[in-house]
């Protein structure tokens, strides 16, 4: 992959993303629709950094029509390989394009302890993550009006701040093996940071949700996620739950939203990380 492919490659992934949607949001789901042009702009730059810290990790078909797919990967502190996005071209899937761009992907994690993917809940893209030797974890979201009554007074949490990075980065590699490290930057763009006065947590806090909540217990993760809840909008997602997250479950059900399935968690050589819930490209 190539700067110059960054504005065909979102389109893609938009289209490709969009029409999957419309086969598999539930019917209680509002519409599906296609990405807005702040999240595209945020989509175009979170991808350029991996090109500039995995460039090896980013990768594309083309054909004479032009970008027939892409897959974007990043290994953090040489021993976490994640998968942040793959896409082909709607209408041509199935074709032997998918496979050869995981399995480039895949090839520059080499050497790593740990992998971790968020897929969607595409049946082709599942059954290829498992060929790869993914372990595949069902994952929930919850999503609705949010009951703000219900939302308790919370303690013990502060603003964060840059000077955090390396606490952040200590939380991660207790929790899935490896610090986000230059991604803390596409994930403060996404919301607020916020961090447990002991230490024990923090998240991002984005206006559809939290990007991310990471904890070493459970009472530190609960007051971080209802924190991401009253500080986002009356009609949050929180995504990306597995089922060793039931306290992320409890806390979205007290908050009045609605529970679905939704994708699956992939993982090689660990399990999912609990309290932990992961961002879905920079997991």
């Amino acid at each position: 992959m190539q700067h110059d492919d960054l504005a065909a490659a979102e389109r893609l992934s938009d289209e490709a993303f969009y029409e999957l949607d419309l086969q598999t949001f539930p019917p209680s789901w509002a519409p599906p629709e296609h990405r807005p042009e702040s999240r595209r702009t945020g989509w175009i730059a979170r991808t350029a950094s991996f090109l500039e810290t995995d460039p090896g990790g980013c990768w594309v078909a083309v054909d004479e029509g032009g970008l027939l797919g892409f897959a974007t990967s990043f290994v953090r502190e040489s021993t976490l390989w994640c998968l942040a996005t793959y896409a082909v071209r709607p209408g041509f899937q199935g074709r032997g394009t998918g496979k050869r761009l995981l399995d480039t992907a895949l090839a520059y994690g080499e050497g790593c302890d740990r992998w971790m993917l968020s897929a969607s809940g595409d049946a082709r893209a599942a059954r290829r993550y498992r060929l790869a030797g993914f372990d595949l974890h069902p994952m929930m979201s919850l999503t609705g009006g949010l009951d703000r009554s219900a939302i308790p007074a919370v303690d013990g949490l502060r603003d964060g701040t840059p000077d955090d990075v390396e606490l952040l980065d200590s939380l991660d590699r207790e929790l899935r093996g490896a610090g986000h490290g230059p991604d803390h930057g596409a994930l403060a763009s996404m919301g607020e940071l916020v961090v447990d006065v002991r230490g024990r947590g923090y998240a991002y806090a984005e206006r559809r949700g939290p990007a991310i909540v990471a904890a070493i217990d459970e009472d530190a993760a609960v007051r971080l996620l209802w924190e991401c809840l009253a500080r986002g909008g009356d009609e949050p997602q929180v995504r990306h739950v597995t089922a060793a997250n039931q306290w992320a479950v409890d806390v979205g059900l007290a908050a009045g939203l609605a529970l679905h399935t939704e994708g699956y968690l992939g993982v090689r050589g660990m399990a999912p990380p609990a309290p932990y819930v992961h961002n879905g490209a920079l997991l």
